[in-house]
């Protein structure tokens, strides 16, 4: 019969324990959150051996048992049997061998909580490279729990890792050696602890003294140690200081008689060599710029011919459609509902791939954390930190999870501020309509014979968002009243190759994500659209019809070109035209007109919707011979009443301005409400990116008009 267990794999940042679980756990992962709060919950299954099964969770990542953030508390409560849901047999500790002491400060409070406990020992590559030499066996020998090498990035190590935590789970419920003796820290206290809670372990019952009020414990529970704390004149900021103390002497007498160091003045290691340039105090800077400039320039240089692919394609099949079948309404939905919606969903998929494909490239290299750093000295000017760069640089890619990723900053007022800017930052859904204004209004040209002008429009909307967020910080420090102070320490992951085969699965996760989540919101929008479109009040549109179908009496030569008008006064008198009218007052002074105006009310859904509006509006007014056109061919044709051309360089530059900064996004305000506990701050956030985009956006057409 198979056993299952649990296993809680825990370590501390980078020390590899995600790869780790990817290679465990493979295909059969879940991500979810934790109960109560907004951090990844995220578990697998795996077959440990032919007897043995486990769930895997993967707990985030922390120093040590003394929790500062949300994350923190989230792997303390599991560790310390305080999770409602979760209740590990065994924990899996992932060490990084390169920085093998501070690993084991937190290695040894597990060790202490009498939890059966597997160490695996990573990046021994990166030790040896450093002239580090450990002596696994006497380093076994010394913590008193297995140690095993791995390496999950080549897949090195696993098998016998997965051997070890199958004898170790026969051997459940014998503790290992204290690692310290915690009864010296406090011992009345903890024995009293203990009788009250049998079963404990002396440090187990130490925390139970420190963090209490956090646990699941009853009322008479709490009052009790409430009152030993009291009797005992328990100081818990002693007692901690004490006890990180006693462990790191400790920690000091292992590294002794197990690890062989290099000595401190051999020369520096690549990683060092290339910081020296990278965080430069002027050069790394330029560095930056030129990172993110091919970033932007890349996703037009590369994507443009997939894209010119799936135009040409889309626009063929309509064209075919229209000569085959019948003209009937169904035939209508089919083209200008159904391939008109998907046309606007796939022809986006080639950037979107090749945006992710780079972001996690630069994260896998290591240079992401090195943008943090460089940005600290700027941030901390408007009332962020380094570590905002992070969920910023990743609102680039979407701001739902980059706000979720604003949980890794620990004072609570750069963080609120955080969230409340990252959406400036120009996300995946705002690059579908980035890419088809700056085709429409900007010229195709090329300075020095490869610098594009539209990738430099293309880069300005994004230092546009990422110039607003800084200034929006700035001004709003001086009226989020949180006063409490801030640190900023961020570990520097070594610099390492790319992996390729990483880049590659996500591109097609987010293409995936793109297109059945928002593709499943464009389609709909699409078929309602046409719907709208096509349909209206039943007097308003037998008036239509009846005009023209006398003019077409009158004039049967003209028939075409009366049906052409018939089609374009239909169309305004639809639903979705009455609804495009009604607000063309309020956007008229920014150069819009009524097919614009439907099209920023649909994307409040999702920005990238406004593609498939304009994709459905566009295409219901067509002719039959007009339907092998591609959209951006009918937006430039599109003309206004007086004959003036709609989407003009006034217009462009402008509509580009109100996507750049305007809150279009439900799903972003629904997680801002999520993570700020209340609707006061989506709204807020809502009322002055709107207001802030309409009149920068009306500034900008006065300008270019």
């Amino acid at each position: 019969m198979t056993k299952h267990i649990n296993i809680a794999l825990v370590g501390n940042p980078n020390s590899g324990k995600s790869s780790l679980f990817n290679v465990l756990t493979g295909l059969n992962q879940q991500v979810g959150n934790f109960p109560g709060v907004t951090v990844d919950k995220k578990t697998g299954k795996c077959a440990i051996g032919e007897n043995l099964s486990a769930t895997i969770i993967d707990l985030p990542g922390t120093y040590s048992l003394y929790p500062k953030r949300a994350d923190e508390w989230v792997a303390y409560k599991v560790l310390l049997q305080q999770d409602s849901d979760i209740k590990p047999d065994m924990v899996v500790l992932v060490a990084d061998a390169s920085n093998l002491k501070r690993n084991l400060l937190f290695c040894s409070q597990i060790i202490d909580l009498k939890i059966p406990v597997v160490v695996a020992l990573s990046m021994m590559d990166l030790a040896n490279s450093k002239g580090t030499q450990i002596d696994i066996n006497g380093l076994e020998r010394e913590l008193g729990v297995p140690v095993v090498m791995i390496n999950p990035r080549k897949n090195k190590g696993v098998p016998q890792l997965k051997k070890i935590i199958e004898q170790t789970a026969l051997n459940i419920g014998v503790p290992a050696k204290d690692f310290i003796n915690s009864y010296a820290l406090a011992e009345d206290a903890i024995d009293d602890v203990k009788k009250l809670v049998p079963g404990l372990s002396a440090y187990t019952a130490l925390h139970y003294l420190i963090n209490h009020e956090n646990f699941i414990l009853d009322t008479a529970l709490q009052n009790s140690i409430e009152a030993v704390e009291e009797k005992n004149k328990f100081n818990p900021t002693k007692t901690q200081a004490e006890e990180i103390m006693q462990r790191y002497g400790r920690i000091k007498h292992i590294m002794q008689q197990t690890v062989v160091e290099a000595d401190p003045l051999k020369k520096a290691l690549l990683t060092e060599k290339l910081d020296d340039i990278f965080l430069h105090k002027r050069l790394g800077y330029l560095i930056l710029i030129v990172v993110l400039f091919l970033l932007f320039q890349s996703v037009f240089w590369i994507a443009q011919y997939p894209m010119d692919a799936i135009e040409w394609i889309f626009g063929k099949l309509s064209g075919f459609l229209t000569t085959v079948l019948p003209q009937v309404w169904w035939s209508d939905l089919l083209i200008n509902g159904v391939v008109a919606g998907l046309s606007g969903i796939l022809v986006f998929v080639p950037q979107i791939m090749i945006l992710f494909a780079l972001i996690t490239l630069l994260e896998d290299t290591g240079y992401m954390a090195r943008i943090s750093f460089l940005t600290d000295k700027l941030m901390r000017k408007v009332g962020l930190n380094g570590k905002s760069v992070m969920p910023m640089i990743s609102g680039f890619a979407c701001a739902v999870p980059a706000i979720m990723s604003a949980r890794n900053i620990e004072n609570r007022k750069e963080r609120l501020l955080t969230i409340m800017v990252t959406p400036f930052m120009s996300c995946s859904a705002r690059l579908p309509v980035y890419t088809i204004l700056i085709a429409l209004v900007i010229p195709s040209k090329l300075y020095f014979g490869f610098l594009s002008l539209q990738g430099l429009v293309m880069m300005g909307l994004y230092l546009l968002g990422v110039v607003m967020a800084l200034i929006v910080s700035y001004i709003m420090k001086f009226f989020i009243n949180i006063k409490e102070k801030s640190f900023f320490i961020l570990e520097l992951p070594v610099y390492r190759a790319p992996r390729w085969k990483n880049a590659l699965t996500t591109m097609i996760e987010k293409a995936k994500i793109f297109v059945f989540d928002a593709g499943k919101i464009i389609m709909v929008i699409s078929l309602l659209l046409w719907t709208l479109s096509t349909y209206g009040p039943k007097e308003r549109m037998a008036k239509v019809t009846a005009k023209y179908d006398r003019m077409v009496v009158s004039d049967p030569q003209k028939a075409d070109e009366i049906n052409k008008h018939r089609k374009t006064e239909l169309l305004q008198n639809s639903f979705a035209g009455i609804l495009g009218k009604s607000i063309e007052p309020s956007i008229r002074p920014l150069g819009y007109d009524w097919k614009i105006g439907i099209a920023i009310i649909t994307s409040f859904a999702a920005r990238e919707v406004f593609v498939g509006t304009m994709a459905t509006l566009y295409s219901v007014g067509d002719n039959a011979d007009e339907n092998n056109s591609t959209l951006r061919q009918k937006m430039q044709a599109a003309v206004r009443a007086d004959g003036t051309k709609v989407y003009d360089l006034a217009t462009g530059l402008s509509l580009l301005v109100f996507y750049a900064l305007a809150m279009q996004c439900m799903s972003t305000l629904a997680v801002v409400k999520r993570e700020t506990r209340s609707w006061k701050w989506p709204a807020i956030q809502l009322v002055y990116m709107t207001g802030l985009a309409y009149l920068l956006s009306w500034l900008v057409y006065i300008i270019f008009k």
